[in-house]
């Protein structure tokens, strides 16, 4: 048997491949994948979808917040495109219920703890906000940073706290880090359609998944540890070798491509889609490419703080 082993040096083809088969398939390097006829070796081991809500409390079963896995490929080799890759929905109860803010992250946690292998996770809300919030609040332009920043003034996993009660009083923290609807980030504004992080009270918005799910994108890195964990763009754009990988993704940018189930709401084909076209792409050798759009220096230096949509390409 031949042991080859990726880019990330995760053994995909042991025990999966024999030595008369890679005599007949040969192995070859396509950028930094390990492909055996085109097939390319996936990076990572699970690939999940959420499709976010910022409604209600932390705490409150939310009917729009999904969780989707792409469905395993057999010794890890496939080729698929979004429309040929199954997805199943992870509940927080076998085959019912609905997800709290609060008991997905900590489902987060515990998963990417317990796995010793890179997972992907593609989540439908901003990760960090336009460079006009940062000089308008004079911010140091560092990710990090802003994260802590963002939860001392929005704390939105508190108990009994939402988005709304933060926004309409006063006295909240948050009255000295708001923003305007105007701003768009560089991914906002090259992807199209996609509205402002402040865009709030339309429909199609993410402001409010925004400004629900940075707390939990902090809480996790200090959970799972900093060291284990890659925030795509912030730490870099090549995700770093063997870390569990957080990212921004925009659905619409991939939920024509996949025929929806009638069952589901489109809260759940967002999620479903998400995860297929991850894991799509991990295995055709595609994500390489999506992890390194074609932006000038500048504005490399720009989105490193400012955040970056998985597969929007200038």
């Amino acid at each position: 048997m031949t042991r080859v082993v990726t880019r990330i040096g995760q053994p995909y083809l042991e025990r999966c491949v024999p030595q008369r088969h890679l005599a007949v398939r040969r192995l070859r390097t396509v950028g930094a994948s390990t492909q055996v006829e085109g097939f390319a070796m996936p990076h990572f081991v699970r690939h999940l979808g959420i499709d976010y809500s910022g409604a209600g409390r932390a705490d409150a079963p939310l009917t729009g917040l999904r969780l989707f896995e792409a469905a395993k490929a057999p010794c890890g080799i496939a080729r698929a495109r979004p429309r040929g890759v199954p997805a199943r929905e992870l509940r927080p109860n076998p085959g019912r219920g609905h997800w709290t803010r609060r008991r997905l992250a900590e489902w987060l946690m515990g998963t990417l703890v317990e796995s010793p292998e890179p997972i992907l996770v593609g989540i439908d809300h901003g990760f960090s906000f336009p460079e006009a919030y940062f000089a308008a609040h004079d911010l140091p332009r560092e990710w990090h940073g802003f994260l802590e920043d963002f939860c001392r003034h929005w704390p939105t996993d508190a108990p009994d706290t939402t988005v709304e009660d933060l926004r309409r009083s006063s006295a909240a923290g948050a009255a000295r880090r708001g923003g305007d609807a105007r701003w768009r980030r560089l991914a906002e504004i090259r992807s199209g359609p996609a509205k402002s992080v402040f865009h709030f009270d339309v429909p199609g918005s993410v402001a409010k998944s925004t400004h629900a799910g940075l707390p939990w994108i902090r809480a996790i890195g200090e959970r799972v540890g900093w060291d284990r964990i890659h925030v795509w763009p912030f730490d870099g754009w090549t995700p770093r070798p063997g870390r569990h990988v957080l990212a921004e993704v925009y659905p619409a940018r991939w939920n024509h491509a996949m025929l929806r189930d009638p069952t589901h709401t489109p809260d759940q084909h967002d999620a479903a889609c998400v995860a297929a076209a991850l894991a799509a792409a991990d295995r055709s050798g595609e994500l390489e490419s999506l992890f390194k759009p074609k932006l000038t220096r500048s504005e490399q230096a720009q989105a490193a703080y400012e955040g970056w949509i998985l597969g929007v390409q200038p």
